[in-house]
């Protein structure tokens, strides 16, 4: 416990305003995991293949001027303009990116039914644009709440709670892993998923919850 004691007591500390945010956006994950049809779930894994070095706040509007059906009917070069309207950092990519991914359409329900960290797995190995942190969005985002989404703001949350030693300078599966079950252990604490403290981290370094 000692460890976390700071970061426990921060999060804590804004639990009790953050919490019906919180819940409102758990609900709409749970809810697009358990109803939503292959184009929502793709749509929802193209929005994590934008806000990859991007702002989560930008891939909201991105993912909502776009439309759903769009990411998986628009031509290359299409989406490629709608990118460049929004302003993202690098529209070729992304693009290139989501039109590769559509071949994941058809497949991505009976990988998100998988267990997490194997569905996860699957994520990183097929998906373009797509490395452990932006998998675990993407299933978090669909209501899978047992993983952790580490990225920068969340690592420099751990290293400046003293949970890390380092931040990472990249990814393998085991370094991923290891960080997690920090982040992990640091929940249990809480008494919350992985999910949900994310949630309350962007809260207490925000003052807003996205997603």
């Amino acid at each position: 416990m000692y460890k976390y004691r700071s970061a426990f007591e921060k999060i804590k500390s804004i639990e009790e305003i953050a919490y019906p945010l919180v819940e409102r956006r758990i609900r709409e994950f749970e809810a697009l995991g358990k109803y939503g049809d292959e184009l929502d779930l793709f749509s929802e894994l193209s929005f994590c293949v934008l806000t990859a070095n991007w702002s989560a706040e930008r891939g909201i509007k991105a993912q909502e001027s776009i439309g759903k059906a769009n990411f998986a009917k628009l031509s290359f070069e299409e989406l490629l303009e709608k990118l460049k309207e929004v302003g993202h950092r690098y529209p070729i990519s992304r693009a290139r990116f989501i039109v590769e991914n559509r071949r994941l359409i058809g497949r991505l329900r009976s990988i998100w039914e998988k267990p997490s960290r194997e569905a996860r797995k699957i994520l990183v190995g097929e998906a373009k644009g797509i490395s452990w942190k932006e998998a675990s969005h993407f299933l978090r985002n669909t209501g899978k709440l047992d993983l952790a989404i580490l990225d920068k703001h969340i690592l420099r949350f751990l290293f400046n709670e003293g949970i890390i030693k380092e931040m990472p300078k990249g990814w393998t599966q085991r370094k991923y892993e290891e960080i997690e079950e920090k982040f992990v252990e640091l929940s249990s604490l809480l008494e919350k998923t992985p999910g949900e403290v994310d949630l309350y981290i962007w809260f207490l370094l925000k003052g807003k919850v996205e997603k």
